[in-house]
C-alpha cells in the first residue's frame, strides 16, 4: 500500500503552500495577501484546512484508491469463498469472515497505512517544515486524523454497502447495532490511530516501515479472530490475541453486525461490550501518552543537513544494482 504525501505533480501552489504552512496561507505568523496584520487561526483550524487538502489530493490519486480498493474485493472473495456456518449456529461464516476482516482494515488503516504516510512525509522534509510553522505540529496532527477517519469510515461503507449487496454481508440488525457499530469503529480508531502516529515517528525509512509491520499484523490478522473465530485458537494464542486492540474491535464489530445466536461462537459467550470498551479505551490512552513526545522528539531531531544525508543515502541505494 503505498503512502499519501502532500504534495504531487499538478497540484495547485496554494494547496502546496497551504498543506506546508508555507507563503499564501493565512495561519499563524504569516500575512495575507493585503499586507494586513497576521491572522492567528487556530490549530484545528489549520488542521481541518490542511486535511481538506490532503483528501483532496487523495481522491485524485488513483494508485492510492485502488490500493484500498483493492482490501475490500480481497476481503469480499474471501468471504464469497465460505460456505460453512458459524459453528453451532446457522449463520454463515462469510458474515463472521467480513465483520471480522472490517475490523482488521480498520486496524490497517491506522497501525499500517499511518505510519508509511507518517516516515514518507519525514523522509520528504514535512516535519523540518512544520518546525518553522507555529502551531504546525497540532495542525498536522489534527489534519492526520481528519483523513485517516475519512479513509477509515469510507472503507467501512464500501465493504459493508457492497458486501450486502453481493455476498449477502452482514449489517446491523438494531438501533442498537447501528450505535454500537458507531462507538466501536470510533474508539477502535481512537486505540490504534495514536499507536500508528507512535510507530511512525521511530521508524526510520518507508521501505523498513511496511517490512517491520506487515508481519506482527498479519500474524493478529489470524490469532485475533478476524478470519474465523478465536475460541478454535489455542487458549495461549487467545490470551496474547487478548492483549491488543484488534482482538476487541473484531468482537465489537460481531456484536454490531451479527445477529445474538453468533455469541454462541464466542470464548466467553457474550460479546463482552464492557471489556471491548475498556480495552479499547486503554489502548488509546497509551497511544496519545506515546505519539506525542515521540513526534515532538522526531521534529525535534530534523535538520537540513539529516535531510540531505537521508536523502543522498537513498539516492546511493536506489542507484545501486539489486
Amino acid at each position: 500500500m503505498t503512502a499519501t504525501t502532500d504534495t504531487g505533480p499538478g497540484t495547485p501552489d496554494r494547496d502546496r503552500d497551504a498543506a506546508a504552512g508555507g507563503p499564501g496561507t493565512t495561519g499563524r505568523g504569516t500575512t495575507d495577501r493585503s499586507g494586513a496584520r497576521p491572522t492567528r487561526l487556530r490549530a484545528w483550524q489549520a488542521g481541518l484546512r490542511r486535511g481538506g487538502i490532503e483528501l483532496r489530493h487523495l481522491l485524485r490519486n488513483r494508485k492510492e484508491l485502488s490500493g484500498y480498493l483493492t482490501n475490500v474485493v480481497v476481503a469480499l472473495l474471501l468471504a464469497g469463498f465460505i460456505s460453512d456456518d458459524v459453528p453451532g449456529t446457522r449463520i454463515p461464516m462469510a458474515q463472521l469472515t467480513l465483520a471480522g476482516f472490517t475490523a482488521y482494515l480498520l486496524f490497517q488503516i491506522g497501525l499500517i497505512s499511518l505510519p508509511q504516510i507518517l516516515v514518507t512525509e519525514r523522509e520528504e522534509g514535512t516535519l523540518l517544515r512544520l518546525r518553522t510553522t507555529p502551531g504546525g505540529i497540532p495542525a498536522y496532527l489534527i489534519a492526520k486524523s481528519l483523513l485517516i477517519v475519512v479513509m477509515a469510515l469510507g472503507t467501512l461503507a464500501v465493504l459493508l454497502g457492497v458486501g450486502a449487496v453481493v455476498v449477502d454481508g452482514p449489517l446491523p440488525h438494531s438501533p442498537a447495532g447501528w450505535l454500537t457499530l458507531l462507538w466501536v469503529t470510533a474508539l477502535g480508531l481512537l486505540a490504534v490511530v495514536p499507536l500508528g502516529a507512535a510507530i511512525g515517528a521511530v521508524l526510520p525509512n518507508p521501505r523498513e516501515a511496511l517490512a517491520m509491520i506487515m508481519l506482527p499484523a498479519m500474524a493478529l490478522l489470524i490469532t485475533s479472530g478476524a478470519m474465523f473465530p478465536i475460541s478454535r485458537m489455542p487458549t495461549v494464542v487467545q490470551n496474547i490475541a487478548s492483549v491488543f486492540p484488534l482482538r476487541w474491535m473484531a468482537q465489537g464489530l460481531r456484536a454490531a453486525l451479527l445477529p445474538d445466536a453468533a455469541r454462541a461462537a464466542e470464548p466467553a459467550g457474550s460479546w463482552q461490550l464492557p471489556t471491548v470498551a475498556l480495552v479499547l479505551a486503554a489502548w488509546a490512552v497509551l497511544g496519545f501518552v506515546l505519539a506525542i513526545p515521540l513526534l515532538r522528539r522526531a521534529a525535534r531531531r530534523e535538520s537540513g543537513s539529516r535531510l540531505t544525508a537521508r536523502q543522498s543515502k537513498a539516492q546511493l541505494s536506489g542507484a545501486s544494482p539489486a
